[in-house]
């Protein structure tokens, strides 16, 4: 399992994803969530659970894509599915590994 060395080479990921899924990411915080693994903004704000440095990548890779992808699909319909497998392959199998969370 690959974790990620600090908050800068997770906030470097988020920006590559953001730069590969064309999405203006316009600051990006990684804080204690209680509830949540992320959040974002339709300012282009991001928010990530700073538990997420201390897991595997892949799991963060989910979370950022995920948050990502809400830009431009603001729910979690079929376009949003469809975009997660494209860009995730098997995202679920990634989803059911991350520990529940209240909405």
């Amino acid at each position: 399992m690959k974790c990620w060395r600090d908050r800068d080479e997770f906030k470097a990921r988020v920006l590559e994803w953001a730069a590969k899924l064309d999405v203006k990411a316009h600051s990006i915080y990684v804080r204690p969530m209680r509830r949540k693994w992320a959040s974002c903004s339709t300012a282009g704000t991001l928010s990530f659970n700073d538990e997420l440095i201390a897991m595997d990548t892949e799991l963060g890779d989910y979370v950022i894509v995920h948050e990502l992808l809400h830009f431009s699909v603001p729910n979690h319909g079929r376009l949003w599915k469809v975009l997660m497998r494209a860009h995730l392959g098997d995202y679920e199998k990634v989803e059911q590994r991350l520990k529940p969370r209240g909405s």
